[in-house]
């Protein structure tokens, strides 16, 4: 068997991507770009994929279904040496760009697996070593089958804000997300909702994540994660591209954003309404703000992972376009977080409207969809130049929201009789 250096792997890998995705990693120069006037947007969201496993089988799991199988070939937990390295490089980034937040956030497969005390001393290490002027933040993404009173407790006064994912009405979770016997897991997950709702708990709810499933009912969907009085609601495209397109997608129709749409008339205008992180953003932005999330807006991504060996790769969305989209080839150990400016990838993310279709260059709802994900633009053998592959959807739910905000900023405007 032969062993390749670090360099060769990662000429190697260079040479996969050029191939796989021709734009941007033959066509971008971030040395180029960086003479031309672009300055990185530094890292300040660290995801951490501290159990490489989980103890569900969601048979959409971009991570475990997808055409990228490389958890296979990592450990199962992330060693001390590796979160150790991580926040050590994560500390000398934020002291190099004088940051005054970041945020790490506990990941997997399921984090949960990791261990209530390795977690503990983590989260210890990260305070103790980020410099003194960074204020620092912890999440976790979990499944919520693992969260008893006794870790929520611990939770809490660790100071981890905990999002669970969960797809509506128990008879929609559990036809997808199921245990490894088959079994659903809503019941569960809906023990752990309850818990983390109680007032003592709140400052551990971060919020519910929520597959888009045109399939199921939006409104009985968005009554049924509004009972759990969460602070907010993230609803999610399912990871799809021009070469493996969504499950619903079918020609001339926009099931996405009908659904959307539905829970958007739903929400809208409600006296106390719960954050749905999607609306807020696409409202912010109709408005001449900025977004929060990669779905939407030209915000430039900072955001970084360290898989459970050390490897620093993009987002985790990008493994539903091919094998080793989202990988880099550096180490946490080796390389400073500021060389992964170097990766074409990860400038392509950060360059707004330079990084977009001519498509999406000459649409009028450009500053908003910002040409949605990323990861959703792949076309097989051309790369990411390319609209989404949920342009007609992104487009009618805009103009939707769109036209609801023109009508009631007019009724506001007009003098009263």
């Amino acid at each position: 068997m032969t062993v390749l250096s670090a360099g060769d792997a990662r000429t190697s890998l260079r040479q996969a991507q050029r191939a796989a995705a021709p734009w941007p990693y033959a066509e971008l120069d971030p040395e180029r770009l960086r003479a031309a006037g672009w300055r990185p947007t530094p890292i300040r969201d660290l995801i951490l994929k501290v159990h490489q496993r989980c103890n569900l089988a969601c048979d959409y799991c971009y991570v475990y279904e997808s055409t990228d199988q490389s958890w296979r070939d990592r450990p199962a937990v992330m060693a001390d040496e590796i979160w150790q390295a991580a926040v050590d490089n994560l500390a000398r980034h934020a002291a190099a760009h004088g940051l005054r937040r970041v945020q790490v956030i506990l990941h997997g497969g399921e984090p949960l697996l990791f261990r209530l005390d390795r977690i503990e001393r983590l989260v210890g290490f990260l305070h103790a070593r980020m410099p003194r002027s960074t204020r620092v933040r912890v999440g976790m993404q979990t499944n919520g089958v693992l969260l008893t009173r006794t870790t929520v407790t611990r939770l809490v006064e660790l100071g981890i804000s905990v999002g669970v994912s969960v797809d509506g009405a128990q008879p929609d979770h559990d036809r997808h997300r199921r245990t490894h016997s088959g079994r659903g897991s809503f019941t569960a997950v809906a023990r752990a909702l309850d818990l983390l709702r109680e007032p003592a708990n709140r400052p551990a709810y971060a919020g519910i994540l929520t597959t888009v499933a045109p399939e199921t009912d939006p409104v009985a969907t968005f009554e049924a994660l509004s009972a759990f009085d969460p602070p907010m609601i993230d609803f999610l495209l399912p990871h799809a591209n021009w070469g493996e397109p969504p499950p619903a997608a079918r020609p001339g129709a926009t099931p996405y954003a009908d659904w959307l749409i539905t829970v958007f008339e739903r929400w809208y205008g409600r006296d106390s309404p719960i954050r749905i992180r999607l609306f807020d953003d696409i409202l912010a932005l109709l408005l001449g703000g900025a977004s929060g999330s990669e779905q939407v807006g030209l915000s430039p991504a900072g955001m970084l992972v360290v898989e459970s060996d050390g490897a620093l790769e993009q987002v985790d969305a990008l493994k539903s376009a091919y094998p080793g989209a989202a990988a880099t080839g550096l180490d946490v150990r080796h390389d400073e977080l500021d060389r992964v400016f170097d990766d074409a990838g990860i400038a392509a993310r950060q360059l707004g409207a330079q990084a977009l279709s001519s498509t999406c260059r000459a649409c009028p709802v450009r500053p908003v969809c910002g040409g949605g994900h990323y990861a959703h633009r792949y076309r097989p053998g051309a790369g990411f130049l390319n609209p989404s592959v949920y342009c007609d959807d992104m487009r009618r739910l805009i103009d939707h929201v769109s036209a609801r905000v023109a009508a009631d900023l007019n009724r506001a405007a007009q003098p009263e009789t």
